[in-house]
């Protein structure tokens, strides 16, 4: 009977070493923007305002997080209806066809303090290409009994990378899109 309580122990103790945090973004603390230049003089900046994401990880300096995300495309500001409705069509992201673009990470390495580089694949479109975000972990803080943690990440892709159609010779709208991740995640309880 005393082995069998002692393997009990051992298994629970096992299996609490290996067992995944889960964090849920906080769409109430979180944003996703982008800003590309126009004209070549200035920058049209925007933001998606529907959004999903998570991450799930057994250590904790995180570097073994899987991490996902979703945007929904027709959740797309600039401030401009106009702009708003062209950025939906075929042109651009074709919302109809092709309603959320997605993220799916492949690994997060820790670099110097709170940098880490996460690699992974982002889908826009019909399209799948390998990106990487440089991320500013925050660190975690409490709030109304839930643990929280913080992260900033930024990356730049090309547009035309991901069949945005739209102005080819980016004279007007230029190719490389600058992509910023304000997030904060609350813990699974």
């Amino acid at each position: 009977m005393k082995k069998a309580f002692l393997f009990l122990v051992a298994l629970s103790i096992s299996a609490a070493s290996f067992a995944q945090t889960k964090w849920t973004v906080d769409p109430m603390h979180s944003f996703v923007t982008f800003s590309v230049k126009h004209m070549g003089i200035s920058f049209v900046d925007g933001s998606f305002k529907k959004f999903d994401g998570t991450v799930a990880a057994s250590n904790e300096d995180l570097t073994d997080a899987k991490i996902s995300f979703t945007v929904d495309v027709s959740s797309i500001s600039t401030d401009v209806e106009q702009r708003n409705t062209h950025l939906k069509s075929d042109d651009f992201f074709n919302a109809e066809k092709y309603p959320k673009m997605t993220f799916e990470s492949t690994g997060f390495k820790k670099g110097s303090g709170s940098n880490y580089e996460l690699s992974g694949k982002l889908t826009i479109r019909d399209v799948t290409k390998d990106v990487k975000f440089d991320v500013v972990y925050g660190g975690t803080a409490q709030q109304q009994g839930k643990t929280k943690a913080g992260f900033s990440a930024t990356t730049t892709i090309n547009r035309l990378d991901y069949n945005i159609k739209f102005d080819p010779t980016g004279a007007g709208v230029a190719k490389d899109v600058k992509i910023n991740l304000n997030l904060e995640f609350f813990k699974a309880q």
